[in-house]
């Protein structure tokens, strides 16, 4: 039987109603060019974000390191300002009754200010050498320290041992800071300060071979005579003590305004310094401390391309910390709706397989209406007999079968005919997609409840039975089975079979308790012939054309609930490039329906009752929680290597036995045996990002308007090979 729709449109004509369908569709090459730039932008904004938040403690006194042969002892007896280029190295010291404070590893935003206010109170210029990361986040505080005076140093963008990195790290270590200073002050630097330095008497080679180098690019070296050990919070009288030099001598003085708590170094200044000044010393710069002043200034202006060039530095390091601030951001909420996936989950779906599997549960009297079964296949010669004989096999009474060949171009109908089985018809129709093909089936069919299943499915015996039963109630319009992946014996069918217990079936439960269930599977469904007719029958506006009329059918005020009794096994694709190309029709699809049914949010009656609980309920967690939460892996894989390493693997261990939870509980409702769960960890590792990606792709379609052709996998069998 021949049946043409010509008033029909292709499934693939870009102009049929869709989910913003009706733009002009964008070259896949560019999407992927897109999507590439953005990744690789996002790579480097945390490679930045990670460079410029190196973690370092404060400046110490080192311990004196195993060798320091190639230090000139002029050096280790000198001043502590180095500059160690030339034939012959020249030391500084600070003139007697001199002080010069140094402050090192700001600028912070916290005690930076204070110890400024107190330096202005008193009357003080002092020396900040900054960390250039520091200077970027607060430029206002580095130009407020020039502005006010006082004299700026380098100490690094990152505070790394410099001894232990290579000389290429060290030379953007200096440049950058020197950037970010010009940007922020529009002064340079050639004062210089190694992280973790002491005094001159504990240089050792690593530590000169790092001054040499400093020296060549122009820095003076200035270590310190007096360390204040404010780094170890000894009190502030200790602070007072140990910053004081011995029989009148000068000295450069090590303090912090950064690096942890610096209430003390404050709370010190306030009474050091007029005690100081009470006793003969003056307070200066580090430049004009010297016995032997300094002629050249060591605060030039900085250049035009100088400002310029640490503005871009700037600019990307606060796009970087933003970025930082909206992933971390995106993790909370991720965290908060998988919470409340989970919490869900938990209480209603337990509760809602409780209920049904109460002794006193009953959909109401048995159902015994004869139905009609409705197959649609293209080139499905390998499994369809196995179907056909499987529903010809039902145990439910008056079964209708109607398999309906969408122009296969395979011997799918002559496979059919020669089934040679009673009640069996095979229509034959031009090719129109699926929905079209349902379409017909349902017109063709003789009775009022219509079960849709695929060519590829295999069915229970007493799936049919069970399947109907809840048409017990006449408010219900439609029943969703239970499908289960048939083929498990490799790896990437069972992370599918353990999807479909947790994700589907699980969720399921969770929407059929909530009265939205979203989709009705093609693998196996029932309908009224009158719901179908209220919800318009399928559609070929998307290509999810079972969620389209499911929830069509709902806001038509129809019941549509899950039937965990009625069974059936369908194939799952078994490689990477089918099972892309599957969910990516399956995302896209959905996507388009949620556009389509948008106007229910507004609604009232039974339209607007699913459209204000179902449509964000599957917003949330069926696009909003998987098109984020890459977020988990990006900033676990971020913490691993640039945060606290164990905290960051705790945190994800974590959330992996929460999922592992979840999954056995799915396993026991579904009554599964539990041990294909030894491949979730996988799973977490590999597929879940395949599908991250495919929910990418598709929203990125979506938005770019395009339209997909319905898509027909190839099929491996397995699964009718083990129905027969």
């Amino acid at each position: 039987m021949t049946l043409y729709a010509s008033s029909n449109r292709p499934a693939d004509d870009p102009t049929t109603t869709g989910f913003l369908s009706t733009r002009r569709p964008a070259g896949r090459g560019i999407r992927i060019l897109v999507l590439l730039t953005l990744l690789v932008i996002v790579a480097a904004l945390l490679f930045v974000e990670a460079y410029a938040n190196a973690s370092f403690a404060p400046d110490a006194s080192s311990a004196p390191g195993p060798a320091a042969s190639a230090v000139p002892a002029a050096i280790r007896d000198g001043g502590p300002v180095i500059a160690p280029g030339g034939a012959k190295p020249r030391t500084w010291r600070p003139a007697k009754r001199t002080v010069a404070l140094t402050f090192d590893d700001g600028p912070d935003p916290t005690w930076t200010p204070r110890v400024l206010d107190v330096l202005a109170r008193t009357g003080t210029r002092a020396t900040f050498f900054v960390v250039g990361s520091q200077v970027a986040r607060y430029p206002d505080l580095a130009r407020r320290i020039v502005a006010e005076g006082h004299e700026i140093g380098v100490h690094t963008f990152s505070h790394p041992d410099l001894s232990a990195i290579p000389a290429w790290r060290r030379d953007l270590e200096y440049s950058q800071t020197q950037l970010a200073i010009a940007y922020a002050t529009g002064v340079t630097t050639s004062l210089f300060r190694p992280p973790y330095s002491s005094s001159t008497d504990a240089v050792r080679d690593h530590d000169w071979q790092v001054m040499r180098e400093a020296s060549a690019q122009g820095y003076l070296n200035v270590l310190e005579d007096v360390d204040s050990r404010d780094w170890a919070r000894p009190g502030t009288q200790a602070i007072t003590a140990n910053a004081t030099p011995a029989d009148g001598r000068g000295a450069i003085v090590l303090l912090h305004d950064a690096g942890g708590d610096r209430s003390q170094t404050v709370a010190a200044l306030e009474r050091y310094i007029p005690a100081m000044r009470e006793n003969g010393y003056r307070f200066t710069t580090v430049s004009r401390s010297l016995q032997t002043p300094i002629v050249t200034p060591v605060n030039p202006p900085a250049t035009a391309g100088q400002r310029w060039r640490g503005g871009a530095l700037v600019w990307t390091i606060r796009v970087a910390d933003g970025l930082m601030v909206v992933l971390w951001w995106l993790l909370v909420a991720v965290g908060v709706l998988t919470l409340a996936r989970t919490l869900l989950l938990f209480a209603v779906a337990v509760r809602h397989a409780r209920r049904r599997r109460a002794p006193a549960f009953t959909w109401g009297p048995p159902v015994h209406e004869p139905v009609s079964v409705i197959v649609p296949a293209f080139n499905e010669q390998d499994t369809i007999a196995a179907t056909v004989r499987t529903l010809a096999a039902s145990d439910h009474p008056g079964v209708e079968i109607i398999v309906v060949d969408d122009a296969s171009t395979d011997a799918t109908a002559a496979t059919v005919d020669a089934l040679g089985i009673d009640d069996l018809r095979l229509v034959r129709v031009p090719s129109g997609g699926k929905a079209l093909a349902l379409n017909t089936g349902v017109a063709l069919a003789r009775h009022d409840l219509i079960v849709m299943v695929d060519a590829d499915t295999i069915v229970e015996p007493d799936a049919l039975r069970q399947l109907v039963r809840p048409f017990a109630d006449p408010a219900v319009g439609a029943v969703a089975g239970n499908v289960k992946v048939g083929n498990r014996r490799r790896l990437l069918p069972r992370w599918q079979h353990i999807e479909y217990v947790i994700g589907f079936n699980l969720d399921r439960r969770l929407y059929d308790a909530l009265g939205c269930i979203p989709t009705i599977p093609g693998a196996l469904g029932a309908f009224r012939r009158q719901a179908l007719t209220d919800a318009g029958g399928l559609s070929i506006d998307t290509l999810a054309e079972d969620t389209d009329l499911t929830m069509a059918i709902l806001r038509a005020g129809w019941r549509v609930v899950y039937q965990e009794d009625a069974h059936s096994h369908t194939e799952a694709p078994t490689t990477l490039r089918q099972l892309w190309q599957q969910r990516y029709r399956w995302s896209y699809g959905t996507l388009q329906a949620m556009w389509k049914h948008r106007r229910s949010l507004i609604e009232r009656g039974a339209s607007g009752r699913f459209g204000r609980r179902g449509l964000p309920l599957i917003a949330l967690f069926s696009v909003v929680l998987p098109l984020f939460g890459p977020i988990l892996d990006l900033m676990t894989v971020f913490g691993v290597f640039f945060l606290d390493r164990s905290s960051t693997l705790i945190g994800w261990l974590a959330v992996l036995a929460v999922q592992a939870v979840t999954a056995v509980l799915a396993f026991r409702l579904d009554r599964e045996p539990l041990r294909p769960l030894w491949a979730l960890p996988l799973q977490q590792f590999a597929y879940r990002q395949i599908m991250y990606a495919v929910l990418l792709r598709s929203a990125m379609t979506a938005v770019a308007g395009r339209r997909l052709r319905w898509q027909k996998l190839k099929r491996s069998a397995e699964v009718a090979a083990g129905a027969r």
